[in-house]
């Protein structure tokens, strides 16, 4: 078959800070943007709220909301019923794999963006992940990303009969929290719109004491 040249890209868009920051970058760099988010059992949805407005202020092409049940496996603070930890400051995060870690979560993700990449003809998936400022979450590494990249070319007849190669773009993954903000700040990023707190009041208001937002306020101070 004969594929045309795409710019078309699959924009993993959570409603948190980095990936509004990785859409922005997408469009900068001359992407048609097709943005999914997922409404996957978490136990609460303004981070949804945020992602459409994210995805309508950047003007993206399209965006989905994939619909699936996490809850169904649990072993997370974002899926089961288990507090989310919280902390008074951000050296009080420990190095293990905290328990707001979603078992398979980005692997799962990305299936679901290879998917749709495969239909719209699009190379490139853009996803947020970062292996600084975070607990070492085992699929933000770079080693998972160039597996599932190489998967991803063996998996789908896109992949295997194109000329180009399907790409997990990660252009966050080395940065720090202050780096990813005044990267989208120069990309004229509005923060305001997004969402990272893990356990929000039911209003939407941030904890301010979750491990999220202890980072996120780093990193704007430090930005």
């Amino acid at each position: 078959m004969n594929y045309p040249m795409s710019k078309k890209a699959v924009i993993l868009l959570s409603g948190g800070l980095d990936s509004a920051t990785v859409l922005a970058l997408a469009k900068k760099e001359g992407y048609d943007c097709y943005a999914l988010s997922f409404a996957y059992g978490q136990r609460h949805h303004h981070e949804l709220e945020a992602a459409k407005r994210v995805a309508q202020s950047m003007g993206v092409e399209q965006h989905k909301i994939a619909h699936i049940d996490l809850r169904l496996f649990g072993g997370s603070a974002l899926t089961d019923i288990i507090d989310v930890p919280k902390a008074s400051c951000v050296e009080d995060i420990g190095s293990e794999i905290p328990i707001t870690y979603v078992p398979a979560r980005n692997t799962i993700f990305l299936s679901f963006a290879l998917a749709w990449a495969e239909v719209l003809r699009a190379y490139d998936i853009f996803i947020g992940v970062n292996i600084l400022d975070y607990s070492g979450y085992p699929d933000c590494r770079p080693n998972f990303i160039a597996a599932y990249e190489t998967m991803a070319n063996y998996a789908t007849a896109y992949g295997v009969e194109a000329q180009q190669r399907i790409r997990i773009r990660t252009p966050l993954i080395d940065k720090t929290k202050a780096e990813i903000i005044r990267l989208g700040r120069s990309l004229g990023v509005d923060y305001d719109m997004t969402l990272s707190c893990y356990d929000p009041l039911p209003n939407g208001t941030p904890c301010g004491v979750c491990h999220a937002c202890l980072l996120r306020a780093k990193g704007f101070s430090e930005a």
